[in-house]
């Protein structure tokens, strides 16, 4: 199929054409992009003034729908979305009521969002809450730490936090389920001092319960650890038949690492060292595997001396 040829002047008239319409188009974007639309947006709602003296639970969730009205720009680049991402919604009503009508806030609402954008109406337009009597837990404080240490160095003694416990507040059949509560976490590497440190607790996900403290203190003891080694006498369990037993050898030497500032402190009373007579009644073994039972938290076991003894039973 022959191309069209056009003569210069007819190129030239063509390009001017092309150009008038893109010019045209652009304009015409740009004017309906300039005007207002209405669309839905999904957000998320965080509540203010919240009731002190009643625990609630929403009956709902927590995201809801906006109508906006703003412009084709925002309706083409902000993707459906409220600027910011979360709008806050004030509970002061819920002294008197159990419910909240978005219709109410509107104002405040849209004083919380972008001047170009406005908030029409809400679905739903009215948030219920269940209520129950606002009740007080102290849980213990779990601490989420990674430590890495330089060569030769450890913790010395349990790691204190300061305060140890937390109050949590909200309802009852919530606060049942608490046991404990996380901090945040606290990565330290190469640590080689004793280091404190203020951690966060982590936020409560649940919006009808509240905590406090909203930090811990944290103190990790740390110093340089050298080896240790004790001869641990053996004690016998599980002899129910009061058999004479005698073992060779009737002590282990128990090899770890101390603390230089514990080194003095730590002697055999601190390590427990057993057989069990289950392993020969039971298992028909003929020689017992050495167990370690009581053993300071501060300090590291390298080697048990030996791992099994033999026994001799006298009836």
């Amino acid at each position: 199929m022959p191309f069209i040829k056009l003569t210069k002047i007819e190129r030239k008239r063509f390009l001017v054409l092309i150009t008038c319409l893109l010019i045209a188009i652009a304009a015409w974007l740009f004017m309906a992009l300039n005007n207002k639309y209405v669309y839905t947006a999904k957000t998320v709602l965080k509540y203010t003034s919240i009731p002190q003296k009643k625990a609630f639970h929403p009956l709902q969730s927590d995201t809801v729908d906006l109508q906006v009205e703003g412009t084709g720009w925002q309706l083409l680049f902000a993707r459906l979305r409220v600027n910011p991402q979360s709008i806050s919604i004030s509970l002061e009503k819920l002294n008197n009521s159990n419910f909240i009508l978005f219709s109410e806030q509107l104002y405040n609402v849209n004083r919380q969002l972008e001047t170009s954008q406005k908030i029409i109406s809400v679905k739903p337009d009215t948030l219920y809450f269940d209520f129950s009597e606002k009740t007080v837990k102290r849980v213990p404080v779990k601490l989420n730490a990674k430590f890495s240490f330089v060569k030769q160095y450890g913790i010395s003694s349990p790691i204190e936090l300061t305060p140890d416990y937390v109050t949590i507040s909200g309802p009852e059949q919530e606060l049942a389920r608490i046991k404990e509560w996380k901090t945040d976490s606290l990565n330290l590497d190469d640590v080689q001092y004793t280091t404190k440190k203020v951690v966060g607790m982590t936020q409560s996900k649940l919006k009808n319960v509240s905590i406090f403290p909203a930090s811990v203190e944290v103190k990790v003891p740390v110093d340089e650890f050298t080896e240790k080694i004790l001869e641990v006498p053996l004690k016998i369990i599980n002899n129910n038949a009061y058999y004479s037993i005698k073992l060779y050898p009737k002590k282990v030497k128990v090899t770890f690492m101390v603390a230089l500032s514990k080194y003095s402190q730590v002697n055999e009373d601190f390590i427990e060292a057993i057989v069990d007579m289950d392993e020969w009644k039971n298992l028909n073994h003929s020689r017992l595997r050495v167990k370690i039972i009581r053993f300071p938290d501060y300090c590291r076991l390298i080697q048990v001396a030996p791992g099994k003894v033999d026994f001799i039973i006298e009836k």
